[in-house]
């Protein structure tokens, strides 16, 4: 098995939310609640979840732009969750980040050379001759071309703009990259693009990826794990063929139903969740899925929070769930849910 690169222990993040005139805190979203993940080196991790659930905020405290709560988080055996100033510069260099919108994460002002130069600049390559070269180099490795350097974000597709955010995020040779829904703003013919364009990078720079998305389809293409994230918390872990073929917690069940298949004919075996997503305001005591979830459990799963535990020892295939892993033998899944 590979090593971890990546290791994620009890990991929380909370914000404050603030009203009045004088700014009181009256409340707090917990968006990360007690998160643990290991990432190992050279593989793609995907995270998917509904909207809110905290996949972002996940990636972002993995590259040191939000701060954690609590937890720690260990990259490449080395406790990064503290590291500030002249010690934090270094880690900026190993760990990067590709984000979502490929028209707000360009400054409209300058050009598309200096933006992806400017990680090198600020890492300590001062000549400028050298810099250039590199992003010509990395503008033909994401497909682009060296005269677009001296040109401006408002120029390019949204495709291209990715592109360039990808060579941005590139251009300092990092060991981690955060994929932050690279391909949720473009078209779907230019998804596929770009998506095959960061299997070939990640195979060339010997990569490790963190891909967050909720199109559990596109994650399906370019995962080799999958972890599937609700309301803060890791509810499966797998690889990305158990995953698909034989899920274990209720909500994944839920969302792989809903993938859409071409095929009109093709009968469906839609799972329709009932009720809204628990607010991270308030998220419910228990299992946070269970007032949504088809099997809950009254006295057991609106009670106790459930470990990520493995179904069997065979299978490297983790699911917080009480019905289903740990204990499940002790319940008869042919009983009617008592509610």
């Amino acid at each position: 098995m590979p090593e971890n690169l990546v290791e994620i222990r009890n990991l929380v993040k909370q914000f404050p939310v603030k009203a009045g005139l004088l700014q009181r805190q009256v409340a707090t979203v917990n968006a990360v609640a007690g998160v643990d993940l290991d990432i190992r080196k050279g593989e793609t991790l995907g995270l998917v979840g509904e909207s809110g659930c905290g996949k972002t905020t996940l990636g972002r405290i993995l590259v040191r732009l939000l701060e954690p709560t609590s937890g720690t988080v260990q990259f490449e055996g080395e406790d990064i969750t503290h590291l500030e100033g002249k010690e934090l510069k270094p880690f900026r260099r190993k760990a990067q980040i590709i984000f979502q919108d490929p028209f707000g994460s360009l400054d409209p002002r300058t050009q598309v050379g200096d933006a992806i130069a400017e990680g090198l600049r600020l890492h300590g390559v001062k000549e400028r001759d050298e810099r250039h070269e590199r992003v010509r180099e990395m503008l033909d490795l994401v497909g682009l071309k060296a005269r677009h350097a001296d040109r401006y974000p408002h120029e390019f597709s949204g495709g291209q703009r990715q592109r360039i955010g990808i060579a941005r995020a590139l251009i300092l040779k990092p060991h981690l990259v955060v994929a932050d829904e690279p391909v949720s703003a473009l078209d779907v013919s230019v998804q596929a693009q770009v998506l095959n364009l960061l299997k070939e990078l990640q195979s060339e720079l010997d990569l490790t990826l963190l891909f967050v998305a909720h199109n559990l389809a596109v994650v399906e293409h370019i995962s080799d794990r999958v972890a599937v994230m609700y309301l803060g918390r890791i509810v499966e872990l797998t690889d990305r063929d158990t995953l698909y073929r034989n899920p274990l917690h209720p909500y994944t069940e839920a969302l792989l139903s809903a993938i859409p298949v071409p095929d009109p004919d093709r009968p469906r075996d839609r799972q329709i969740l009932q009720g809204e997503i628990p607010s991270p305001l308030n998220p419910p005591i228990g299992c946070h899925f269970h007032p949504r979830c088809p099997i809950a459990r009254i006295g057991v799963c609106d009670l106790e929070v459930p470990e990520l535990l493995p179904r069997s020892e065979e299978v490297e295939h983790l699911a917080s769930c009480h019905l289903r892993t740990g204990d499940y033998r002790q319940f008869d899944p042919r009983r009617p849910i008592t509610r």
